[in-house]
């Protein structure tokens, strides 16, 4: 009876098995974790000892046999510089920053990929080494990878987007600028556009004259327009501050230079005299203009309280060598306690639109006479560029100066803060083309106002400014990208 049942079942095997229907293929049975004896790379993106193009190349992506997980904390670095990475199902995603002709190797210890049904499973240590294309570039640039890639406080997109920018042509070209005539307008720029066909990339603008704005006043901050109209143009944005002050208590006569002027500093920082409230209403005058550019999505680099040492660092001491501006009558000291009041005032008020320049005397151009002015830098953690303010000054001489800042500040970049003829010598200043070749590689360069030398109403001639917007070196408004 056990034969033709057995005989019975295995006829309808054969039954169920034959006929026109296709074949059953057996299925390779899945492996679970467990059967798993160990965590392997499979394939790696970058090859050992290959070169890759650093623009192209922005990723590391390795693939495991099974899903993984990135271990906390771990120490996934690059040239010794740790890395953030990402796992997405079998993968690891490595996000990667490279620059030309470096070598690099790249390192994930053991333990650092884990499985991710299983973490006590772990990868074998992992290290890569390869290099990037060199590439010639012309000029070679002060690149830095010690400047920070972002502003200090500056959190708005457009902020982050103009620092950026000045980052990216930092070593390559210098961008141009303008000096708005003391005023609240756009003349010597369009004076510019006239006579070379060009915009300056950049127009700066003073709130110098803050104290008498007024809707029916001849000037009126409040109208922001001027502003608007420039970099809804295609044009950057600089704002500085020659801070007016009264000469005395309840006097109308207003001043910023230390001549005849009894505004202290030390007293500015002091709560109950006018002098601190005079300070802070003349600064919520400025914050209120700021955070209406902010609201319209501009940002600005911000020079307040430039050239504060003057002569003070004067190795001879004499009657003379003193600061000319009242921001540094007291000193270094009281200078910096000056700066940082105004930075974490502007924080405190929601000011996150600016870029924070300071203005370096460095040597007022003879070190042999006079002292660095380094004890008056108010810090890296207050200070995203450096400037240089000179006039007349030919190549060779801007290249010392552009050295000597770079190597004391190396982690910050350069800028020409303000330039053009020396009015007691009658020297034009360089032109873009000779101080660039000269290797002063200025960030940017700002032109004064206000010395009537061609059509342009500014401290450089015609001539000047025709070489200028046409050099190879210089970037001109109609060249910057859309930074809003």
């Amino acid at each position: 009876m056990k034969k033709i049942l057995l005989f019975a079942i295995s006829s309808l095997f054969f039954l169920a098995c034959g006929g026109d229907d296709d074949p059953v293929v057996p299925q390779e049975p899945v492996p679970s974790p467990t059967q798993l004896s160990s965590l392997t790379l499979e394939s790696q993106s970058i090859q050992n000892g290959t070169e890759v193009d650093a623009a192209t190349t922005t990723q590391l992506l390795l693939t495991y046999n099974m899903d993984v997980s990135i271990a906390a904390n771990a120490d996934i670095a690059l040239n010794g510089s740790r890395l953030t990475a990402k796992s997405n199902g079998h993968s690891v995603e490595i996000p990667l920053t490279l620059q030309d002709g470096t070598n690099y190797t790249l390192r994930i210890p053991k333990g650092a990929v884990t499985a991710r049904s299983d973490a006590s499973m772990k990868a074998l240590a992992f290290t890569l080494s390869f290099k990037t294309t060199a590439k010639e570039t012309t000029p070679s640039g002060p690149s830095n990878p010690n400047i920070s890639p972002t502003p200090l406080t500056a959190s708005t997109e457009s902020a982050r987007r103009l620092y950026s920018y000045f980052l990216e042509q930092y070593g390559k070209k210098t961008i141009s600028s303008v000096m708005a005539n003391v005023n609240w307008n756009n003349d010597c720029a369009e004076k510019v556009y006239k006579l070379t066909g060009k915009y300056p990339a950049m127009n700066c603008y003073d709130f110098i004259h803050i104290c008498s704005s007024a809707p029916d006043s001849w000037i009126n901050y409040e109208n922001t327009k001027p502003v608007t109209d420039w970099v809804y143009a295609g044009g950057l944005v600089q704002l500085m501050w020659h801070f007016n002050v009264p000469k005395s208590e309840g006097s109308t006569d207003y001043a910023f230079y230390t001549e005849g002027n009894n505004f202290k500093p030390s007293r500015a920082l002091t709560d109950g005299t006018w002098e601190h409230k005079w300070f802070y209403d003349q600064m919520d005058k400025v914050v209120n203009i700021l955070l209406k550019l902010q609201e319209a999505g501009i940002a600005a680099t911000w020079r307040p309280f430039h050239e504060a040492a003057g002569n003070a660092t004067y190795k001879q001491q004499a009657a003379w060598t003193t600061s000319w501006f009242w921001w540094g009558i007291e000193g270094a000291e009281v200078y910096k306690r000056l700066w940082h009041a105004m930075y974490d005032y502007f924080q405190q008020k929601g000011v996150r639109n600016l870029i924070w320049v300071w203005t370096t005397q460095n040597y007022n151009g003879n070190s042999n006479h006079y002292n660095a002015d380094a004890d008056w830098y108010p810090g890296d953690q207050y200070v995203d560029i450096v400037a240089r303010d000179l006039y007349g000054y030919n190549g060779s001489k801007n290249f010392q100066e552009f050295t000597e800042i770079q190597k004391r500040y190396p982690n910050k970049m350069v800028v020409l803060g303000e330039c053009g003829l020396d009015g007691n010598s009658g020297t034009e200043a360089a032109r873009p083309a000779d101080f660039w070749q000269a290797g002063a590689l200025w960030g940017h360069f700002m032109v004064w106002c206000q010395q009537n030398q061609g059509s342009t109403d500014t401290m450089c001639s015609d001539n000047w400014w025709r070489a200028a917007m046409s050099s190879q070196y210089v970037i001109t408004r109609d060249e910057v990208p859309n930074l809003r």
